[in-house]
């Protein structure tokens, strides 16, 4: 290490007392935190790329520093799709300061990583409170049968609003009263039925797909006051 001149001519003065790093609270207890080991915690955030044309939410479960779980769900241009696979295998194993400074391929996850990066080392994450934290796989259990949770919704000046995809799933009608005004939906529970079809059972495998379709087929609302179901796809 080197100084300059005008360091090397002072004189030493004095450390007062040992001004140590505040407690943050992490997994139920209040820490000190001086390593990057001693960080832990369960959170998640959204990231977004420079043009803002797609976000990602990061979901991090870090134990000891060190990243054990990494859920990465994106939105935007397709590219990310296959950005977040990358991303999904990069993380895990990676301590919180080695992933802060890693390329993980999109700008929108990069940016999510730095979001989560601030709460994590804060003490602002998800478990801050939580005794033990949560286990690993907790951020996978998040999931909805182990599909993202997402809202797709249109609507026109001209024609109205129409309702694609909800959280219960994919919209197969909208209920309408008399005067055309939304009062409930009928949707497809697709992650239900995906899980039913891998079960490989013969009963479902056999079952024509209308049948099919139906039995995964749930309504919310007033729907069955409806003066009339549309399709939101065509109608």
């Amino acid at each position: 290490m080197t100084f300059t001149h005008e360091v090397e001519q002072m004189c030493c003065v004095a450390k007062g007392p040992k001004h140590g790093p505040a407690p943050i609270p992490q997994e139920g207890k209040w820490t000190k935190a001086k390593e990057i080991t001693e960080i832990s915690g369960l959170t998640h955030g959204v990231g977004w790329c420079a043009p803002q044309q797609g976000a990602c939410k990061l979901t991090l479960n870090v134990k000891d520093g060190i990243i054990q779980e990494a859920l990465v769900e994106t939105i935007g241009c397709s590219g990310m799709t296959h950005s977040a696979a990358m991303a999904a295998e990069i993380l895990p194993g990676k301590t919180i300061l080695e992933a802060l400074n890693t390329d993980l391929v999109c700008d929108a996850i990069n940016t999510a990583m730095r979001e989560l990066f601030l709460q994590i080392v804060y003490g602002r994450t998800q478990t801050a409170f939580s005794e033990g934290g949560l286990p690993i796989g907790a951020g996978l259990e998040d999931l909805k049968q182990l599909r993202s949770i997402t809202g797709t919704m249109y609507g026109t000046s001209a024609k109205g609003v129409r309702y694609l995809e909800m959280a219960e799933g994919y919209v197969t009608g909208l209920a309408l009263d008399e005067d055309d005004q939304v009062i409930g939906y009928e949707f497809v529970n697709l992650g239900k039925m995906m899980e039913a079809i891998n079960s490989g059972k013969e009963e479902i495998l056999s079952m024509p797909t209308k049948d099919l379709v139906k039995k995964f087929q749930k309504t919310y609302g007033r729907f069955a006051d409806a003066a009339k179901v549309i399709n939101p796809r065509k109608a």
